[in-house]
């Protein structure tokens, strides 16, 4: 049916009713604007004022709970909380916060039905599984805290170090954390975790997970933890760590053999500092760096210029894992030039956690031709971690020159008798 707006009255009318209804719109429009500006007060009156203005809206009832919340008022709050979730139930985080209040009220039951409401409109949040986790945890529910934790540690890298911390706290069990609570993706931070804590026997077990699934592993990571071994004394389990990031780490070339334990003994490899590559700690007077102009072995070797007094050292070493009452044969070339100073820079195998020496070399004195420098040796009955050095024999005089070394050799060459 077609409204006739001809005649002046009805036309007047129907303007009447467009301004009418414009005229609504703008007021809702404007209250709208000015309870949101209203409700980014800290003021209570303000905030109660956009409620008023804007009842409909679930996030200024949120926002004046929330007040209520930090002036430590959760009676107050609760209503608030409450009606913000119901106008919007889809929101995890009103219902988690509405969890919060109703905890610090005592009511558990429904703190926990909040709790569960925030996971079911939520369920991959890591903050609202952090929040419910810690809320579990009050209430004795150690189980459901744990799914809470998994669900942290899958998709939050920094809630990963304290959820870690708090599982750990609560339920030490190694074997049931890795099977329900650390998913593969948190293996590398929970391994760094437990070296942190001491826990060596835990550690080797997440590693041994990682190599199960052949997981990539940063060679920080790989370096750290050989570093833990070494000053553990865990010899073996840092050398099957080792054998095993070869693929892990993509350190296959880095591995000792029987017809050299020495890692890299010719330089052609850059320095990985660290597990059992070259370790250098730079040394006052001592300045160190592959050279592909000067080489025996390969395509570089180890220039050390030295300028200097004070270092008992060069700063370049390799720890090598060796068996007990064993012979072992160390070979290695050298070439000096403007060498001068009391004393030389010498070769030396030394037990890694006593400094027994083991072998020391002749002095490397000038020599413009690559020189043998090498002897035999043999580990005493405790010894299974050599160190592969320079020392600066006497230690603490100046000395000055430049030194190359390169196709540097330890092989194992017999057992000896008891």
């Amino acid at each position: 049916m077609q409204v006739s707006l001809c005649s002046p009255a009805k036309k007047w009318a129907a303007a009447a009713t467009i301004v009418a209804v414009a005229a609504g719109y703008s007021t809702v429009a404007t209250c709208r604007v000015l309870a949101e500006h209203l409700a980014q007060s800290s003021d209570e009156a303000a905030l109660r004022r956009a409620v008023r203005l804007d009842p409909g809206s679930a996030e200024h009832r949120y926002t004046l709970g929330i007040h209520q919340l930090r002036l430590q008022s959760p009676a107050a709050a609760v209503p608030w909380l409450e009606s913000a979730a119901v106008l919007n139930p889809h929101s995890a985080k009103y219902w988690i916060d509405l969890a919060a209040a109703e905890q610090l009220l005592g009511g558990t039951s429904s703190a926990t039905a909040a709790a569960n409401r925030a996971l079911a409109a939520d369920p991959r949040h890591p903050e609202i599984a952090w929040q419910a986790a810690n809320l579990f945890l009050a209430q004795g529910l150690v189980d459901d805290a744990m799914k809470r934790f998994h669900t942290v540690l899958e998709n939050d890298a920094p809630l990963t170090w304290p959820a870690l911390t708090t599982a750990w706290k609560i339920h030490p069990d190694i074997d049931s954390l890795l099977e329900n609570v650390v998913p593969p993706a948190a293996n590398g931070a929970f391994l760094q975790f437990l070296l942190s804590k001491t826990e060596t026997s835990a550690a080797a077990k997440v590693w041994e997970r990682m190599f199960a699934l052949e997981q990539t592993v940063r060679r920080s990571d790989l370096l750290d933890y050989e570093r833990y071994l070494f000053t553990h004394r865990e010899v073996s389990q840092a050398s099957l760590v080792w054998r095993q990031a070869a693929k892990l780490s993509d350190i296959a070339a880095y591995q000792p053999s029987p017809e050299n334990l020495l890692v890299n003994g010719d330089f052609s490899l850059e320095i990985l500092n660290g597990g059992f590559d070259w370790i250098h700690q730079p040394r006052e007077g001592v300045a160190v760096a592959l050279d592909p102009s000067e080489t025996h072995s390969g395509s570089r070797s180890l220039r050390i210029t030295l300028d200097g007094a004070g270092f008992a050292n060069a700063g370049i070493a390799q720890m090598v894992a060796v068996e007990p009452n064993t012979r072992y044969d160390f070979s290695a070339f050298y070439k000096a030039k403007d060498m001068d100073g009391a004393g030389a820079m010498q070769f030396a195998v030394v037990d890694a956690y006593n400094a027994t020496p083991l072998f020391m070399s002749e002095d490397l004195r000038d020599a413009d031709f690559w020189k043998n420098a090498g002897g035999s040796f043999v580990t005493p009955a405790g010894t299974q971690l050599v160190s592969v050095q320079l020392p600066r024999v006497p230690a603490g005089r100046p000395i000055r020159g430049k030194l190359w070394i390169d196709g540097l050799r330890l092989v194992q060459s017999g057992m000896e008798q008891p």
